[in-house]
């Protein structure tokens, strides 16, 4: 098509775009560019697309390469997730297991990954049920496609380079459960009340028998102890146990304890060795106790006792401490558990796996496994051996696992994460595989997303896999560099590329994309170019951004000269149908508006406002122009408020204070709470004082309302929200009576800065907030600054808006922006704002600062617009007018339900 035949609106943008060609630009475009070009030393095409993630690694696979485990339990986290060759000893032990992989039940078989690798994951059951491509293409061109890529020898894709790719796999990272003390001693308390899996019998003279685990007891008992040592230097030297049919199980033996010790002081000791603390422990029953502890040889037992002894009347305090006391006992007693299975003490089985044997605990293994609870306390044939055999585990892995049964931490990596993740599936190890979803959700990037979501579809982890999707379309632009999205099969490219939850900066992005993804295997997949394309809106595109899709060497190719006329057409086009106008970005959450004033459109007065307002979508015009598509969320309750503040608590919206209309008896201190899910609101405790322009912060599940103006007084008192016991109670005051100031938590820590003092003063000040000490004070801002924004983005916090003083204590609008780093405790200047805004809302919505309304103070006309700054390419943009109200207005991020949504 000829220049002379576009549009007149197109033709001047054309001539727009090449005048600003130097001036706009689209961030780290040029960085993320991947060279879609097909060099004829590039490596063929592997065959089917659906075959895996990364078909390379599962070529090279080898089977003797397995997870090496540790060798000792405190290995380094790196050393237990690095992959080398089998020893000889394992190769031996690999040779003895023949016969067992023979028996291997087919399902189980699935568990021995003999044809995947560290982050390639396409399951045997994945490969079978679908061929991607060939869904995607018409039936009459599957078997020409095979032929076609059995011998494609100049399809080639690109690949990221394998040091970067290898730094990321290979970094471990020790994930905790840090109830996991208490988690598995109340499980081994249950086991205890049922008899299961109990192996000592201890008796006192006053004829009352307890029947206990004996390593549990041994964790604080010294006698215990060495009665365990002693008993497995006689089983050696009598029986060395090589006979897997002998019977075996759990063997109890008895102990009888002198007359010193009598029923209430084992009975003591006992329920300290199981909940790390000792519920009659008084001053009638501390020398029976004592004298127990005394000849169990329980120093922390002893401990205790003395303590009570010397307790004074003071009993304020005193129940919160034994609860702290108790999880700190319960840690010091499962460390001792974990020695003695290092020292291979009281271990009554022995694992034999692939590559090694472990000499383990039982009834710890039952606690921490539910395959292994089934195994030894419901009568199965396991349950009566010595030695168990499971040869479709590698000894490296279950190693791993059993470390962790005795620690609840896991050493965790992208080279070893999902092997580990399917093991404790097989295995039931529910503290393991929280552990690996954790991992799997918060340490998801980039380059492993795809591996998460096709791990996540194999198992069927559908939240996983909800987070893995959602992760890949607003990383969208990340993930299509990588080399592990030229593999990805057509039908879930296409199901991304598709959705509404697709976050792209342009729609060159997407063009990009589409076109490596191609390139990676251009002989089959340029049939698939057509209906690719038609997911990329091509109007709108600017002039300089077609001239980058002109560019590409893929139109070279005579068989898409059609698809070229067909994409030029449609970028010259003014096509108004609804899929060219914008593209729709539906964000996860949604920037809820709450309450706020504006100016009437006579001009002559000011009204407040009752609504809430959601913003639905982000909508990305052509070229730079974006704008948020609002929706009406409904009304509050009574009055209207401005100046208000508003918090988000376990998905529910708190809205309390501000001011119901503009003179001095007007400011309120009711609370409400908004449940999105019902659509309703709660009435809930007042706060103890009325409060409007203050500021309001979660932590720990509380809510604290901080400073604030009520007619005529500036307020100095903290006051904190406990939602489960619906009160208000005051915490340690701020230093001064503060208004028009912001308080953020970043990293457990309130900040807190700017503000008008009590002689209605800006102050430039920044300051750590504790409810129980107090202030700490940190480094000023550049200039004074209130009626602000602040908003935590990453592990800084940036501040914008506001009002300030000049050198003549003139009141102006701040434009002026800055962010704070709590490391350097510093300030470094950003971009300014184009326009004031005085009392705007704020949020942070996917890692973008969004400063919404307010007002100029220099004119006091209102503030209709949107900004947000984008830290990645260190500029503001315009997202389009406010919906309504402007002023003093609140906002906040909430999970809408999806019918409010559609």
């Amino acid at each position: 098509m000829a220049l002379a035949n576009l549009h007149p609106q197109k033709w001047d943008e054309w001539k727009r775009e090449m005048e600003e060609e130097e001036r706009m630009r689209w961030g780290e475009r040029a960085s993320c560019w991947v060279n879609v070009e097909v060099s004829e030393e590039d490596e063929s095409e592997e065959g089917d697309d659906g075959e895996g993630l990364v078909e390379e690694e599962v070529e090279s696979n080898d089977e003797d390469t397995i997870l090496t485990g540790f060798e000792e339990t405190e290995k380094s986290a790196n050393e237990c997730c690095n992959f080398e060759g089998m020893k000889d000893e394992e190769r031996v032990a690999e040779k003895q297991y023949q016969d067992h992989e023979k028996l291997l039940d087919p399902h189980e078989a699935l568990w021995r990954n003999e044809n995947s690798t560290p982050g390639s994951w396409a399951s045997q059951e994945g490969k079978d049920s679908i061929n991607h491509e060939e869904e995607f293409q018409k039936p009459q061109d599957t078997l020409q496609e095979k032929e076609e890529a059995s011998t494609d020898d100049d399809e080639a894709g690109n690949s990221m380079d394998e040091d970067t790719e290898s730094d990321y796999e290979n970094v471990a990272l020790i994930y905790c459960q840090h109830d996991y003390p208490t988690h598995i001693f109340h499980t081994l308390t249950e086991f205890r009340e049922s008899s299961l899996l109990t192996d000592l019998i201890l008796s006192t003279d006053d004829g009352n028998n307890f029947l206990i685990h004996s390593i549990v007891l041994a964790a604080v008992s010294s006698l215990i102890m060495k009665s365990l040592s002693r008993r497995d230097a006689e089983n050696d030297k009598a029986d060395e146990i090589n006979d897997n049919d002998k019977s075996a199980g759990v063997q109890r033996w008895s102990m009888s304890l002198g007359p010193e010790v009598e029923h209430v002081g084992l009975e003591a000791v006992v329920e300290f060795a199981y909940t790390g603390l000792i519920s009659c422990l008084n001053r009638d029953t501390v020398d029976q106790i004592k004298a127990a502890a005394k000849t169990l040889g329980a120093p922390r037992v002893l401990d205790l006792c003395t303590k009570e002894k010397e307790k004074s009347t003071k009993t304020g305090g005193q129940k919160k401490e034994e609860g702290i006391s108790a999880a700190r006992q319960m840690m010091i007693s499962l460390q001792s558990i974990k020695q003695l299975w290092m020292d291979r003490v009281g271990c009554d089985v022995v694992l034999i796996a692939r590559g090694a044997s472990l000499h383990v605990h039982r009834v710890i293994l039952a606690a921490s496994s539910d395959y292994f609870r089934g195994m030894f306390t419901l009568g199965m044939r396991e349950s009566l051996q010595p030695c168990v055999a499971l040869p479709f585990l590698l000894a490296s892995e279950l190693e791993v696992l059993t470390g962790c049964s005795y620690s609840g931490a896991l050493p965790l990596s992208w080279s070893c994460v999902f092997e580990i993740t399917c093991t404790s599936l097989q295995l039931q190890y529910q503290p393991a595989l929280s552990l690996c979803l954790r991992f799997l959700q918060q340490e998801i990037n980039p380059h492993s997303c795809l591996d998460v979501a096709a791990f996540a579809e194999a198992y069927d982890m559908m939240p996983l896999l909800e987070i893995a999707d959602d992760f890949v379309l607003r990383q969208f632009q990340k993930v299509s560099c990588t080399s592990k999205f030229k593999d990805l099969p057509a039908k879930q490219l296409l199901k991304y590329l598709n959705s509404y939850s697709l976050c792209v900066p342009s729609e060159l992005v997407v063009f990009k994309a589409v076109a490596a993804w191609i390139q990676a295997k251009p002989k089959r997949r340029l049939k698939l170019a057509q209906e690719l394309m038609k997911t990329i809106h091509f109007p709108l595109m600017t002039f300089k951004e077609f001239k980058e899709v002109q560019s590409l060497n893929m139109w070279s190719d005579h068989s898409l000269a059609e698809l070229y006329e067909a994409v030029f057409e449609d970028f010259c086009s003014n096509d108004t149908a609804p899929h060219s106008r914008c593209r729709i970005y539906l964000p996860k959450e949604s920037l809820v508006l709450i309450g706020g004033d504006q100016i009437c459109e006579d001009m002559a007065s000011r009204s407040i406002s009752k609504e809430l307002w959601f913003g639905n979508s982000l909508v990305n015009h052509t070229g730079i122009k974006k704008a948020m598509e609002w929706r009406r969320l409904g009304e509050m309750p009574e009055p209207a408020r401005f100046r208000h503040e508003v918090a988000v608590l376990d998905g529910q919206l708190y809205m309390f204070g501000g001011k119901c209309y503009y003179g001095i008896d007007d400011t309120l201190e009711s609370v409400y709470r908004y449940d999105p899910l019902q659509n309703s609101w709660e009435k809930l405790a007042e706060m103890q004082e009325k409060r409007c322009a203050f500021s309001a912060f979660v932590l720990d599940g509380n809510i604290y309302a901080t400073g604030g103006h009520c007619d005529p007084y500036y307020i100095e008192s903290v006051e904190r929200y406990s939602p489960i016991t619906n009160s208000w109670g005051f915490t340690k005051p701020l230093d001064l009576p503060l208004s028009g100031h912001v308080a953020k938590v970043l990293q457990g820590r309130i900040f807190i800065s700017g503000g008008l003092n009590s002689e209605y003063q800006c102050l430039a000040s920044m300051f750590l907030y504790h409810p129980e000490t107090g202030s700490t004070y940190l480094a000023n801002m550049t200039k004074p600054r209130a009626h602000h924004c602040m908003e935590t983005l990453g592990d800084n916090l940036y501040v914008a808006g506001g009002i300030t003083l000049d050198a003549n204590m003139i009141i102006l609008d701040h434009l002026a922006c800055e962010v704070y780093n709590p490391a350097a405790d510093s300030w470094t200047a950003f971009s300014s704002l184009p326009v004031p805004h005085v009392g705007a809302g704020s949020a942070v919505l996917e890692g973008k600062f969004y400063v919404l309304g307010g007002y100029s103070h220099e004119d006091f006309s209102d503030t209709t617009m949107v900004h947000r700054y984008d830290p990645t390419i260190y500029r503001w943009e315009n997202m389009g007018k406010m919906p309504g109200p402007n002023n003093d207005i609140r906002a906040s991020l909430l999970c809408l339900p999806s019918h409010v949504r559609l």
